[in-house]
């Protein structure tokens, strides 16, 4: 285990959980869930995306979920933007984070947004270009690292190669997402090797889907291997489109519990994660896809 014991988690339970519930949530909910989960202590929470609508209905109200927040000082509130007209629309509300997305899958982006691997990096790079003048930081996304549902299994080779082109255009960080769950601690451990032997293991992180159970087995693994970042979704939000009925991100109440158990430091209030994701798990109709609060209830 390396050295330092501060772990950040990036909350991505408001953009990339509700993106993918059936659940419209109001517009005054995203914004008060945003809110409590300032409130956890949490230091990074992507807000929302500012994609076309047509594409993402649930996040249709980008601009008004993020005007409306109370943003902390000190706490980064990132947006996810597919080009430079969602880049301008999340300028104009006053982002000072935005993310980009691509695959290591050809054939996932292909079928996802229409565009080989270079295509999607040409789309978002004038993106990049313009917030690193302006100042403003850019964190990369890289899905299908571990396996894609249309093309099985994925060469690290790709994996390494996409994150390093994202790396040098400057995202200051890439995570590293296993975006239908189906990685396994070996194989997590040796991808986050690869990708850290071209870009710096500070500058990565890892997005785990509890698909098959292995989220948090994953996690470990790659801990062990020295990244100190990790994205993960209150009450398990998110499901995963690509396995019907299957759950999706891992949630971020377990993630803190494991943590917390290994001596390790999130700054997150444990307890108020738990009631915060109880919370929004009322207002989706359905069950917590947490474990922690599954068996604190029981308690």
């Amino acid at each position: 285990m390396a050295a330092d014991d501060f772990v950040r988690i990036v909350e991505v339970g408001p953009r990339d959980g509700l993106q993918n519930e059936k659940t419209l949530v109001p517009t005054p909910a995203k914004i008060e869930l945003i809110d409590r989960l300032t409130a956890t202590g949490l230091s990074s929470i992507e807000a929302t995306s500012f994609v076309s609508p047509r594409w993402v209905p649930q996040l249709a109200d980008a601009a008004e979920v993020f005007a409306g927040i109370h943003r902390k000082p000190g706490v980064h509130y990132p947006v996810l933007v597919p080009n430079e007209q969602g880049y301008d629309r999340a300028r104009a509300v006053g982002a000072a984070e935005v993310a980009v997305f691509t695959a290591a899958s050809e054939a996932f982006n292909k079928k996802n947004i229409n565009a080989t691997i270079d295509e999607s990096i040409e789309r978002f790079r004038p993106v990049v270009e313009r917030a690193n003048a302006d100042g403003v930081k850019v964190r990369g996304y890289v899905s299908t690292v571990l396996g894609c549902p249309y093309q099985g299994e994925v060469p690290v080779a790709d994996v390494v190669r996409v994150a390093q082109r994202m790396h040098a255009l400057g995202c200051y960080e890439i995570s590293l997402g296993d975006t239908i769950g189906v990685g396994t601690p070996a194989k997590a451990r040796a991808m986050l090797r690869a990708v850290a032997s071209e870009v710096p293991m500070a500058a990565l992180a890892v997005h785990f889907h509890d698909t098959y159970g292995q989220a948090l087995p994953n996690l470990l693994a790659c801990l062990e291997e020295g990244v100190r970042v990790a994205d993960a979704s209150v009450s398990g939000t998110g499901g995963c489109p690509y396995a019907k009925g299957a759950s999706g991100n891992v949630a971020t109440e377990d993630v803190v519990y494991m943590l917390h158990g290994m001596g390790l430091r999130t700054g997150v209030d444990l307890d108020k994660l738990v009631d915060t994701g109880r919370w929004l798990a009322a207002l989706l109709g359905r069950a917590t896809g947490s474990k922690v609060t599954q068996a604190s209830a029981a308690a």
